[in-house]
């Protein structure tokens, strides 16, 4: 709850204003979705009208914002957080992270992974390790960023046979995420990949095939000692959380976009 708290010193309409803004919502859009006069949300917004507990959670449940972040209207308004934040370790998230590791053992031998709201990894099966030869060790002590994993020089880029398509399309996501979110954290993350020099000789215009899926996925084509794999990913995340930690939580599971990988993973899976 550390993170409501820290913005206690800012008024609630100045919290509703601008997540209003960053979704490009009018008052009259975000009036007539939740049901009240734009009247009275201006005067929320300015300060002049007070809005009760309901209404934050209605407000906020229109502009789509992170559970993490509807405490803090919720403390900014003068109410209670109302979203807890455990530790996955917590006995009342066994359910949970028990789900978690049954889906990430269940994928092998192809690798999956749990990552955090900043791309840190939290949890991986067997698989992944077997990918990871090679990578500076610095990269891998905890916690360790996917992202800043997948595009250093000393981490997996230069095994990203298709290293533009695959940044641009991490890229993307992030940009998605960022304009979710407006999470500073990630904002700095993606100025320092944007900072990072791509392999010499990473081709710009290199295909992975995402061709053959009429863009509707970029596959990724990752260089290993026993050939090259291609990989479809996915992106799994708790349905309906009450916590914000779960809210939180998103897994990447990856599938062989050929039978050559799909074998390859086997063999290695096997010793």
């Amino acid at each position: 709850m550390i993170d409501a708290m820290m913005h206690t010193a800012r008024p609630v309409g100045d919290f509703l204003r601008e997540w209003r803004q960053r979704r490009r919502m009018s008052q009259l859009d975000l009036a007539l979705d939740a049901e009240i006069s734009t009247r009275h949300l201006s005067f929320m917004e300015t300060g002049r009208a007070s809005p009760s507990r309901e209404m934050v959670l209605r407000l906020a449940e229109r502009l789509d914002i992170p559970l993490r972040d509807r405490n803090a209207l919720l403390v900014a308004a003068g109410f209670a957080p109302l979203f807890p934040e455990r530790s996955l370790d917590d006995p009342q998230l066994a359910p949970a992270r028990k789900a978690m590791e049954l889906v990430l053992a269940g994928h092998e031998p192809y690798p999956a992974l749990a990552i955090d709201r900043h791309w840190n990894m939290i949890a991986h099966n067997k698989t992944v390790p077997l990918l990871l030869a090679g990578v500076d060790p610095a990269l891998l002590a905890p916690p360790v960023n996917v992202l800043r994993l997948s595009l250093h020089l000393q981490g997996l880029a230069p095994r990203i046979v298709n290293y533009w398509e695959w940044r641009n399309h991490l890229f993307d996501r992030l940009r998605h995420q960022i304009g979710i979110s407006a999470d500073p954290v990630l904002v700095d993350l993606m100025h320092e990949l944007s900072a990072y020099a791509p392999p010499h000789d990473a081709a710009p215009h290199a295909q992975s095939g995402s061709h053959a899926y009429a863009g509707v996925v970029i596959p990724l084509q990752f260089a290993t000692a026993a050939g090259v794999l291609s990989f479809i990913g996915t992106t799994t995340v708790f349905g309906t959380p009450v916590d914000v930690t779960l809210s939180e939580l998103a897994l990447e599971t990856f599938f062989p976009a050929d039978a050559a990988t799909g074998e390859i993973l086997r063999r290695m899976a096997g010793g």
